[in-house]
């Protein structure tokens, strides 16, 4: 199969997009490469071209079997700062970019969405599964309803999208990230020797590695067409979710001889949400999610001492998105639409 994977370039797509050649695809990345030179060691090469996902038109998606989108603004805090930068980016785009998909004859689109949709569903008592109501808090988890939305009215016989609601995110990728929350942790307790949380510990996350992701992305984009089409699937595993605090004891227990820190008064964090991956294991009886925190956690600490990750690599700009998009943007390497000069 030829595969498009957009945002190849970023913290999941340089680990996703080797694993899919690794598994017999013929894979080409197309990223705009904001994150470029920021690798905490060094990607693996696929096929590439440089384009902004906004910009792409059906004829230059001819001969492609399928599309996994992956480039988005990729969390919250860049979403607090433009809303509506992040609904046209994370929306508006993926939309146009199935509907050119679709008119290029392209018959599957495996979009990345995300379980941050479910917002505050910890209350009330159990796991949520897919059939929950939506609760998003943030610009972001709002673009992944609406995309997810708009996805799966374009549904049908010749066009199968499919939604892979991701836990959140950690593990070692070339391109990492330091602003999502087992990676955050495991910096800090080794560039500091503290585990410092900034809430007060008790809510919920479900987490995913970023390999099984991966994995996950492969079933999905080798499924027969009328278990995927217009569906959404929890992309995690049940026995994944934690509150904050353990996730913090799982740093601190990695590293070693640090301690925990609650930053400020310690308030609650309105997101909190554990997630039923059960139609995902039902649908994918094959398919083993293979990483645990703690495993996470000591490859974490590995690739950081490797790299030699220091406190000033881990506060700075290299590993953290938002801090990365306003240095451009200061050097005046992009404008106020996030486009390159």
């Amino acid at each position: 199969m030829k595969v498009l994977v957009t945002g190849h370039g970023g913290y999941i797509g340089a680990v996703l997009a080797p694993f899919l050649v690794r598994g017999g695809h013929e894979v080409t990345g197309l990223d705009t490469l904001f994150y470029g030179g920021c690798d905490l060691f060094e990607p693996e090469p696929v096929e590439a071209l440089h384009a902004d996902v906004r910009d792409i038109r059906p004829d230059e998606l001819h001969g492609f079997d399928a599309v996994v989108h992956l480039a988005a603004l990729s969390n919250d805090p860049l979403g607090d700062v433009d809303r509506d930068l992040t609904l046209a980016i994370n929306y508006r785009a993926t939309l146009d970019l199935a509907r050119a998909a679709k008119d290029a004859g392209i018959d599957r689109f495996v979009f990345a969405s995300s379980c941050s949709m479910y917002g505050a569903a910890a209350d009330g008592g159990g796991p949520v599964d897919e059939r929950a109501p939506l609760k998003p808090l943030t610009a972001y988890a709002e673009s992944k309803v609406l995309a997810e939305e708009a996805l799966a009215e374009l549904a049908d016989e010749d066009f199968a999208p499919v939604s892979m609601r991701n836990a959140t995110a950690y593990g070692a990728s070339p391109r990492l990230r330091l602003d999502i929350v087992l990676n955050n942790l495991v910096g800090w307790a080794l560039t500091t020797g503290r585990v410092r949380i900034l809430s007060d510990g008790t809510p919920w996350r479900p987490l995913v590695h970023v390999e099984d992701i991966a994995r996950a992305t492969l079933a999905f984009l080798e499924a027969p067409a009328e278990i995927v089409a217009g569906e959404a699937f929890n992309v995690g595993a049940d026995a994944a979710n934690y509150q904050v605090r353990e996730l913090a004891e799982i740093a601190r227990d990695a590293v070693g001889g640090c301690e925990i820190e609650y930053a400020d008064a310690g308030d609650p964090d309105p997101r909190s949400y554990r997630v039923d991956f059960g139609k995902l294991r039902r649908t994918f009886p094959g398919l083993a999610l293979t990483w645990t925190a703690r495993a996470g956690a000591d490859e974490l600490v590995s690739a950081y001492r490797r790299a030699g990750l220091t406190f000033d690599d881990f506060d700075g700009p290299r590993y953290t998105r938002l801090k990365r998009l306003r240095e451009l943007s200061e050097k005046g390497a992009l404008d106020g639409a996030l486009r390159w000069r």
